[in-house]
């Protein structure tokens, strides 16, 4: 069975200020999003699911209309903060969704395969999708996932902090913690520091962080919705909760119902958290089309 692709891209893009996750980087004005796609086609995935507002699912058609439906089978879930979850009779009022394990649990209806789920907003690597599909079609099961981790120092904007997830795994390579780090920046040209109880605190630059790039057997789907249940029920009157992903991975690693492995990439992160990384993107991706690594119109 082909894996499948779950792309979160419901995020409001405030710090960038427009919606970065159909805005033109590559040479042929692709999006970011577009360049994860056709590496997991090449990685033999068999669906993509788009995970977005029904607000913005007319830009998205327009973006991607008759690029890559010849190729991969294209399937849209909306998360809104009230989008319904068996088990919840009534949300609290909030202006945005409950954050990346809720936009997971919205796509439970249309996912019935091993899946990894990313950001739209981020550029994994070829490799990192080989390795994850390589793991989901061979030893994915109910008590056997994975993530691919990133190399701390490979993944900072040059414009501003960015927040981490940063992994301690046992001696076999499994994860044991995620523990995520706000603020993360580089100091003064040499120290990775990140802020914490508003203090500044050094992190080991060779450190591998979770950029979302989580490969799940579909069984965990009845976890997420179950631990949502509760977290709604406990969040009534806090309207900026967010149910993260880390959170479900830790609960079940600290329980003993998950081993989650961790496929390392040193492959370079590039992403758009800010107005100003577009450039520094663009430059990348012309630079892959120079080299080869990708054609100058990934669907022509």
């Amino acid at each position: 069975m082909k894996p499948t692709l779950l792309i979160l891209a419901a995020g409001m893009g405030s710090r960038y200020g427009g919606l970065k996750q159909v805005d033109g980087i590559g040479p042929s004005g692709e999006a970011i999003i577009e360049y994860s796609i056709y590496d997991a086609i090449r990685a033999g995935f068999g669906k993509v699911v788009f995970v977005i507002r029904e607000s913005i699912e007319e830009a998205f058609k327009e973006k991607f209309a008759n690029k890559f439906q010849d190729q991969i089978e294209v399937v849209y879930a909306f998360q809104e903060f009230e989008t319904p979850i068996k088990g919840i009779d009534h949300f609290p009022p909030r202006e945005k969704p409950w954050g990346t394990a809720h936009a997971v649990l919205v796509a439970q209806n249309v996912v019935n395969e091993p899946f990894v789920v990313i950001n739209a907003d981020d550029y994994y690597g070829e490799d990192a999708f080989k390795s994850i599909a390589d793991f989901l079609i061979h030893e994915a099961t109910p008590d056997h996932n994975a993530m691919v981790g990133y190399v701390l120092k490979n993944t900072l904007s040059d414009n501003g902090t960015v927040s981490r997830g940063v992994c301690e795994m046992d001696a076999e390579g499994y994860l044991t913690d995620v523990v995520e780090r706000m603020k993360v920046q580089r100091v003064d040209g040499s120290k990775v520091t990140c802020e914490v109880d508003g203090s500044p605190m050094e992190l080991d630059e060779h450190s591998l962080v979770s950029m979302n790039l989580w490969g799940f057997h579909p069984s965990i789907f009845e976890t997420i919705r179950s631990m949502f249940v509760d977290f709604v029920a406990n969040n009534q009157e806090n309207p900026r909760a967010e149910f993260y992903i880390p959170l479900v991975v830790n609960h079940l690693i600290s329980t003993g119902a998950v081993k989650l492995k961790v496929l390392s990439s040193d492959e370079k992160w590039y992403g758009v958290t800010y107005q100003e990384d577009k450039e520094t993107v663009q430059n990348a991706f012309h630079q892959f089309a120079f080299e080869g690594k990708y054609p100058s119109n990934l669907w022509a």
